[in-house]
């Protein structure tokens, strides 16, 4: 795979790539699911301006699985306030099979259907806050007795964390098996209710990056992974899907070759992802909006709570005035495994984290929201050529903050081992 090479300056690219019109700038100056909430709810603008088949087309691509009866017996708690509505859980599983579509991404000794990447998608009940909990792949759980959809029954065991969604697919042979002993695996060992899931494919994720244009990241370090079929110069460059999926995927070749540094990553990609979205004008370009819902819609296998279009646009207006500084991101913590120095171990930190989400109570404290009049940034990475005017920012987001005078400056944190929000920096280029 070529390398993007950054022939321009960072400043020059960053300006390119953050700069928009007016309608654009001032969706940069909005949250993030806020932005999201918007773009989904157009798809019913969309399906009245162009009728009822595009809309009808983006719900027949989400391809459904029903993992009732296989998930265990936790049931969702009462809401502390009846009157306030109910917090929502999701597992976000992000699979590597490897047939069909996937082919291209076959490795040689490598079958069935993984699970690299778990995330828990927290929302508050109040909807003013959203928190995405990463789960390790190398830490070890007590992997409960699984379900298959034939019937049959697969002993459980101490094992890495994602040998739950493998052991469904290679023993129960389908999606839903595989979903269902992750769903059951997490709610066993967190105590948290998981009220829907999602699970992403590699093709999909690609095709989704691409139809948004690609996604302006800061790549602190030169990459070359062969195992991730990626080369990347260092700087400030804009990601197609390829180089994307491959740096989500790349492991060894980059800082300490764990995964906890993998997830760190994949979590820079996933808020840099989000605010590439929002710089776009995808309200008033109904094809560019289309090509985008075509793209994510056709990348997911969800449970029946989240298969439609209307589904997903009713949870995104729920958000809709969310503020930047309540989206946060963090991985659960961990140790050493004393057993295996390559395995992790959930700490006690961690049975603190499940039961906030268990509770609904904030996992971030002293988060600072962003008023609608500021800029929450670019994705949590910084071009050093604007850090005077405000951390986690590019130029141009720079200057948008000098003509509001809001811009809430974040911290600097280091993604993968911190808890982190939308303002705060999480990488830097030179």
């Amino acid at each position: 795979m070529p390398s993007h090479r950054n022939d321009r300056s960072a400043r020059q690219v960053a300006a390119e790539t953050t700069r928009g019109p007016a309608h654009a700038a001032q969706l940069g100056r909005t949250s993030v699911m806020r932005g999201v909430a918007l773009g989904l709810t157009g798809v019913l603008a969309f399906g009245a301006t162009a009728g009822a088949l595009g809309a009808s087309q983006l719900t027949g691509n989400i391809q459904t699985s029903d993992i009732s009866g296989l998930t265990g017996d936790l049931e969702k708690p009462p809401p502390a306030d009846a009157s306030a509505g109910e917090a929502q859980n999701i597992l976000i599983l992000g699979s590597d099979f490897r047939g069909d579509e996937n082919a291209d991404f076959a490795v040689a000794g490598v079958e069935g259907m993984r699970s690299d990447t778990a995330i828990v998608a927290h929302i508050s009940a109040d909807r003013e806050r959203v928190e995405l909990v990463s789960i390790p792949r190398d830490s070890m759980v007590e992997r409960p007795t699984c379900e298959m959809t034939d019937g049959t029954t697969v002993a459980g065991g101490r094992s890495m964390f994602n040998s739950a969604f493998a052991t469904g697919a290679d023993y129960g042979g389908d999606l839903e098996s595989a979903a269902g002993c992750a769903v059951k695996t997490v709610q066993e060992t967190t105590g948290v209710y998981i009220d829907d899931f999602v699970i992403v494919d590699f093709a999909g994720f690609e095709s989704m990056v691409d139809a948004i244009g690609g996604v302006p990241m800061c790549i602190p370090e030169a990459v070359d992974d062969p195992k991730a079929d990626l080369v990347l110069d260092a700087g400030f460059q804009t990601l197609d899907g390829a180089d994307a999926l491959g740096y989500a995927r790349a492991r060894y070749s980059l800082g300490d070759g764990g995964d906890l540094s993998r997830i760190g990553r994949q979590q820079q990609l996933i808020a840099a992802t989000l605010s590439q979205v929002l710089s776009q004008n995808l309200l008033t370009d109904a094809t560019g909006l289309y090509s985008f819902l075509d793209a994510a819609t056709s990348s997911l296998t969800v449970s029946p709570g989240l298969s439609s279009v209307t589904d997903l646009t009713g949870l995104a207006y729920s958000l809709r005035s969310i503020r930047s500084g309540n989206i946060s991101l963090m991985t659960i913590p961990t140790s050493p495994d004393p057993a295996d120095p390559n395995r992790l171990v959930w700490t006690y930190e961690a049975d603190e984290v499940w039961d906030k989400l268990a509770t609904d109570t904030p996992l971030i404290e002293d988060a600072t929201p962003v008023s609608d009049e500021a800029d929450p940034g670019t994705g949590g990475t910084t071009d050093d050529t604007s850090t005077e005017d405000g951390a986690g920012t590019t130029e141009a987001a720079a200057e948008t903050a000098d003509e509001t005078d809001t811009t809430d400056v974040g911290e600097e944190k280091e993604a993968g081992q911190e808890a982190f929000d939308l303002n705060d920096t999480t990488s830097t280029c030179e």
